[in-house]
């Protein structure tokens, strides 16, 4: 299905910023600037705003337009509905180390679809709360493929724009499924560093798998939190069942 107009300049502002056109804090063209260039209305415009600030990508400043975000947001592992946005569910978060290739572990290799002893690209990274302390410890698992057409994965600094819009830009594979699993147990010594711990510590651990359309896996996400910051909340609908008449 084509892109409506708002989503193709979006899109073109994305990869922009992911390109490096416009650093962290930088102002992005006013919005008479792109009503000129795309032939389109201010809402159309506007309405393409909403979408990068929806994903945290920009922020608004009175008077002067749009600034690229100096603080990208990161979610944890899981929650990734199509109502879930990143600014609603995303936090501050640091890098840790260098994305590298090495084989992950059986549990990850399955769920990508890994052949014995194939590597898949490393990224971590360490959620925070709003004072700065460790929430969660999230490691990502790209498939060869992936990493293969996105070249910027393998750089140690964020994508602004976040990685699932770049895959799907960089392969034209957007995620349509998405399988969490959530389990417990005691954290692994370097787990409890990373997160400023001490031993034993009691974890949820949230597994989360991205699936293309022809159920290829995009993405595995494990994220490890402490039990007393792990909280979920689901809302959801519930069908009355009428009684059945004798």
């Amino acid at each position: 299905m084509p892109m409506l107009k708002y989503e193709q300049i979006a899109d073109s502002l994305r990869r922009r910023i992911t390109e490096g056109e416009f650093g962290p804090g930088d102002l992005l063209p006013s919005g008479r600037d792109l009503c000129e260039q795309w032939s389109v209305s201010r809402a159309t415009v506007n309405k393409a705003f909403d979408v990068l600030r929806a994903d945290g990508a920009i922020v608004a400043h009175q008077g002067l337009g749009f600034r690229v975000t100096e603080t990208p947001l990161a979610r944890s592992a899981g929650g990734r509905r199509n109502d879930a946005a990143r600014v609603s569910g995303g936090h501050p978060f640091r890098r840790l180390g260098k994305p590298v290739r090495e084989v992950p572990p059986a549990h990850v290799a399955d769920a990508l679809g890994l052949r014995p002893g194939e590597t898949a690209l490393r990224r971590d990274r360490l959620v925070l709360l709003a004072d700065g302390s460790p929430l969660s410890l999230v490691t990502a698992w790209f498939p060869p493929d992936i990493a293969d057409h996105c070249p910027k994965l393998a750089q140690a600094k964020p994508i602004v724009e976040g990685t699932t819009h770049y895959v799907t830009r960089q392969t034209g594979r957007s995620p349509v499924r998405g399988t969490d699993v959530t389990t417990v147990r005691l954290a692994r010594e370097a787990e409890a560093e990373e997160l400023g711990r001490g031993l034993p510590l009691a974890v949820a651990v949230d597994l989360h798998v991205a699936r293309d359309e022809g159920g290829n896996a995009l993405v595995c996400e494990e994220g490890v939190t402490p039990s007393d910051l792990w909280e979920r909340i689901d809302n959801y609908p519930m069908a009355t069942q009428k009684l059945r008449q004798a």
